[in-house]
């Protein structure tokens, strides 16, 4: 099989011209079910595998995503890379509403969910010093300046449990940590990702300023509905374009990213367990 490249994001996004032997595939997981049905299609040399993080409909918040169930059935469909696509708030003057921002940092302000796919009866301890593929997230940056939007390389990203907004306390706290935006979704998408060596990058759609500026008024969610809207083309024309610049995965710090992770003896490892992370392990030696 060739790329595959996984996009985890709103569910207009795979309703795109030139997208080709369209099939929606129901997977289950060891992790119970993801957000919806995967929509798997054909653009050009490479396959595509869309997921609505939120299910279609947005019916699915933040903190009740099954982002082990996502990531899990992403990888099983054979993905060998993907993008997030995700509205966020700027924390930066610098970044307006409806400008992208390809993130290579994060920080997890969230409480409530799953985070590993290694916390229960194996022990495996991945590096996420940089959790971000910057062979991906430079293609991504390419792909997304090719649409003519202008496009901030680099940056923090905080993500919050949501659903609420940030108060302006908040705001302000994320603004002097160095934060470029805040969302509610990456986290522990982006970490899980990387525990299953899956090349990972986000495609960040600021929509607002959240509410640090003084000046302004509170985050209005029709203003961010109607700039999401505006950004639905965009954003697939960065995907179409992407197709045709993705990195080979094999080169990716993400390839490798279990090879001294796992720290349990095997022979202590229930068969359950182990069958059901020996794909994972097989190339070293499993």
């Amino acid at each position: 099989m060739g790329q595959v490249l996984g996009v985890i994001g709103g569910s207009g996004l795979y309703q795109m011209p030139g997208l080709s032997n369209v099939e929606e595939i129901v997977v289950d997981t060891p992790w119970g079910e993801p957000s919806d049905a995967l929509i798997k299609g054909q653009l050009g040399e490479t396959t595509l595998l869309f997921l609505p993080r939120h299910g279609r409909g947005h019916r699915i918040p933040p903190s009740a995503i099954n982002y082990r169930a996502n990531v899990w059935a992403l990888k099983s469909q054979g993905a060998t890379h993907v993008l997030s696509v995700s509205a966020v708030g700027s924390l930066r003057e610098e970044i307006a509403p409806g400008e992208l921002v390809v993130v290579d940092q994060f920080i997890d302000r969230t409480q409530r969910r799953a985070g590993s796919f290694f916390d229960e009866l194996i022990a495996a301890h991945v590096s996420m010093a940089d959790p971000v593929c910057p062979l991906l997230a430079k293609a991504v940056a390419e792909a997304a300046r090719s649409t003519e939007a202008r496009v901030h390389e680099g940056g923090t990203y905080v993500c919050i449990e949501g659903p609420r907004f940030s108060t302006r306390a908040e705001s302000h706290m994320f603004r002097s940590w160095d934060c470029s935006v805040v969302g509610m979704t990456n986290v522990p998408e982006v970490f899980l990702a990387r525990e299953l060596e899956l090349p990972y990058a986000t495609l960040a759609l600021a929509t607002d300023y959240d509410c640090w500026r003084s000046h302004d008024a509170s985050v209005d969610i029709t203003d961010i509905l109607a700039i999401l809207k505006s950004n639905v083309s965009r954003a697939q024309e960065t995907v179409r374009a992407l197709a045709a610049l993705l990195p080979d995965a094999a080169h990716s710090p993400a390839s490798r990213a279990l090879e001294f992770a796992l720290l349990t003896d095997r022979d202590r490892i229930p068969a359950k367990v182990r069958e059901r992370f020996s794909p994972l392990f097989a190339k070293y030696g499993w």
